[in-house]
């Protein structure tokens, strides 16, 4: 992005006199009120915690497992004091040294026991000038200490909700969206999950659509995660919003543990320490868990419905993400890891695909591909609360070569923009308003609902962000393509849901007009999260679904979805017509988790030069009704994946082809992946399958690769090229 973070440090230079251990004078500030009372939480979700709950002077002062208890319930104090049992935080001899400790001590007014909050989360003392620090991020039971200020994680601090100093209004966001704080009953808030829980647990194509959002802090609830829900923390970063008790999950009771239908939900920049130690996400597509820490360990198949026969899952995208434990891919037949930080892994199946992940399995084809380092990225946008009160959008700079999470050792680098830079729209706007709030500079931020598009939304400012909140849904109203963009740097697009109407749409999302030819490898428009569907909910159409004109787009998650099933009368193979999901014409375009499902002919066509795809899945249409109606001139079939006759540079890691023709088991498809037969286009790791033998993929690539069918399900293949 073009603009620069400003970094505020509201370090006391009003603090003029500074108070020496030998003739420091004591006094007590006058009219300090609490402005906040509640649990500080720093690093890995821990609390600042009055050892054995003494009030002795000099006590310990360490971070330790939240609990509750009074010896971790502070007053914020207006004279920048933090107390507890009526005593301050101190550091030990108002020292100003690194690794000076920090204790309780009997309130005196000194600098030693001031400690401003910045904007990035870190407690400064004003006396030293130094950073309330976790101590090596020791972990429970650790004393903290005062360290030089270093924009990281273990410096990083939440103060108890009303503790601000700005007067940060909560914007309107309308009725579905919860804004939870810890100044609520956790009773209340409980009810509310539950009551979005029990209608979205099972509403796979209904129009009610939610968005849970908590405010820095530690909560004590369990957070069950159904269709058209959002659960977000409010933080600048993941370990400054903690949910214990049960922690953030989903299973698949309402479909007796099969997941593979568990579609549309998200979690974001959020930690989850459930008291089990163990988290279950049982989805898979347009699931996307982001900025996410889980303390313990965590499967990815349903594990609680008691189905361990038929409990099979199917997909999914985790990035930018920790968890302190063991993944276990349980039945996940494909799956994508982007940045991620794991304790250690297990489980393998046909697909899974690790790129710039730590504590991950390496490459061992067929099961495993990994990639060391994620070439170029930019992380989703995200809202946060500042220390000031205030709402944002923070949008992170573009990462290069990187392993691991972008929040790791502070902030993510990035900018933040207040939220009056953004209109929220609902769904009674229209296209007309919504184009006439872009043209005047705002960026964009769809609240939850379903929205009936009359227009196309012209997004042709750079560096826009337009952001769907609690999986917003757009429907083309009239055979209109909903979105397209100018050919210009740096827009941002993420968290949405385009579905076709019942006119044909000829492209339903197009990326920069046809011939655009600039370059944007300095700043490039990213689609995070970007989700389509050809019918299911309605009966949709459309030629092709995504038209990529740009160069140098990166997509993270994407699932452009031709339904195979839905509402009643919503599909069938002259029901929801769509060609093709993807179509790529730009250069050096980059998909991280691209799943293209069910189109009628070549589902992704790759013409642009330079092109890299991390992590491919896709099922062949399921309900052809005969051979001669799938024809691709006398070839049998269309292959997923086309690259261009014309392109000499392409590059795929991780790709998984699957039919199951379940109208007609004679139908073929003589390859799944289609490409010239040169040194620069390359593709590794690559499988075929034959979903319960029902139905043939002849080959894997270009006549190379054994047969999927009845009789050998699945096939895979090293490489090509």
């Amino acid at each position: 992005m073009t603009k620069l973070k400003q970094r505020l440090l509201a370090v006391a230079a009003a603090v003029a006199l500074v108070f020496g251990v030998g003739t420091a004078i004591a006094h007590h500030a006058s009219a300090a009120t609490v402005t906040a009372t509640g649990a500080i939480t720093g690093y890995q979700g821990l609390c600042l915690d009055d050892r054995s709950a003494s009030t002795a002077d000099a006590n310990p002062i360490q971070v330790y497992t939240c609990n509750g208890t009074t010896a971790q319930t502070w007053n914020v104090e207006s004279d920048n004091s933090l107390q507890v049992f009526g005593k301050c935080l101190d550091v030990s001899g108002a020292g100003t040294a690194n690794g000076t400790l920090v204790q309780l001590y009997t309130c005196n007014g000194t600098g030693a026991q001031q400690w401003v909050h910045q904007s990035n989360g870190e407690l400064v003392n004003s006396n030293s000038g130094k950073c309330l620090d976790d101590s090596g991020y020791g972990g429970s039971g650790t004393q903290v200490q005062i360290w030089a200020c270093a924009d990281s994680s273990n410096q990083q601090w939440t103060l108890p909700s009303g503790s601000s100093t700005g007067g940060g209004t909560t914007p309107n966001f309308g009725s579905n969206v919860y804004v939870f704080n810890t100044s609520m009953s956790t009773s209340t808030i409980q009810s509310d999950i539950n009551n979005v829980w029990n209608q979205q647990q099972s509403n796979d194509m209904g129009t009610q659509r939610y968005e849970f959002m908590f405010e820095p802090g530690t909560y004590n609830v369990s957070v069950p995660v159904g269709f058209y829900t959002e659960v977000v923390g409010l933080g600048q970063n993941p370990s400054q919003t903690v949910i214990t008790g049960g922690g953030i999950y989903t299973n698949a009771a309402w479909n007796n543990g099969n997941a593979t239908e568990n579609f549309w939900r998200d979690v974001e920049n959020i930690t989850s320490s459930p008291s089990s130690g163990s988290t279950e996400w049982a989805v898979s597509q347009a699931d996307p868990m982001r900025r996410v820490q889980i303390n313990g360990n965590m499967v990815l198949d349903d594990n609680s419905s008691g189905n361990t026969t038929s409990n099979w899952s199917s997909g999914g995208f985790i990035g930018d993400s920790i968890v302190t434990g063991q993944v276990n891919s349980g039945t996940q037949q494909q799956y994508i890891f982007r940045n991620d930080q794991f304790g250690s892994f297990t489980g393998s199946n046909w697909n899974l695909v690790f790129v710039g992940s730590t504590g991950v399995p390496g490459t061992s084809f067929p099961s495993y591909t990994n990639v060391g380092s994620t070439p170029t990225v930019d992380e989703k946008p995200y809202l946060y609360i500042d220390s000031s009160g205030n709402w944002n959008v923070f949008v992170p700079s573009t990462r290069t070569s990187s392993s691991g999470v972008s929040w790791a050792n502070g902030n993510t680098p990035g900018t933040s923009l207040p939220i009056s830079d953004f209109y929220l729209a609902t769904p009674s706007d229209t296209a007309a308003t919504i184009n006439s709030a872009l043209s005047s500079g705002k960026d964009l931020l769809f609240t939850p609902g379903v929205y009936q598009i009359n227009g196309t939304i012209n997004v042709n400012n750079p560096d826009t962000v337009v952001l769907g909140l609690g999986l917003a849904t757009l429907v083309s109203n009239g055979g209109n393509t909903i979105l397209s963009t100018a050919d210009v740097n740096g827009i941002r697009i993420g968290g949405l849901i385009f579905d076709a109407g019942t006119t044909n749409s000829s492209t339903l999302v197009q990326i920069g007009p046809s011939g655009s030819s600039a370059s944007h490898s300095s700043d490039p428009t990213v689609l995070s999260d970007v989700f389509a569907r050809i019918g299911g909910a309605t009966v949709g159409k459309a030629t092709q679904t995504l038209v990529v004109n740009s160069a140098n787009v990166i997509g993270d998650d994407l699932w452009l979805w031709r339904a195979d099933h839905g509402n009643s009368g919503t599909v069938g193979w002259s029901t929801n017509t769509a060609a093709n999901g993807l179509i790529v014409n730009g250069a050096n375009v980059t998909m991280y988790g691209l799943a293209v499902e069910h189109y009628q002919a070549v589902q992704v066509q790759w013409n642009g030069q330079g092109g890299a795809d991390y992590f491919y899945q896709s099922e062949m249409p399921y309900d052809v009704p005969n051979q001669s109606s799938w024809m691709n001139g006398s070839t049998n079939g269309y292959p997923s994946i086309n690259v261009a006759s014309s392109v000499t540079s392409f590059k795929g890691y991780g790709l998984g082809v699957y039919c199951y023709f379940s109208t007609n088991s004679g139908v073929q498809s003589a390859n799944a992946i289609t490409a010239p037969n040169l040194s620069g286009v390359q593709f590794n790791d690559m499988v075929t399958v034959s979903l319960g033998g029902v139905g043939t993929i002849n080959h894997i690539i270009n006549g190379v690769g054994g047969t999927a069918n009845s009789s050998s399900t699945v096939q895979d293949l090293k490489s090509y090229n």
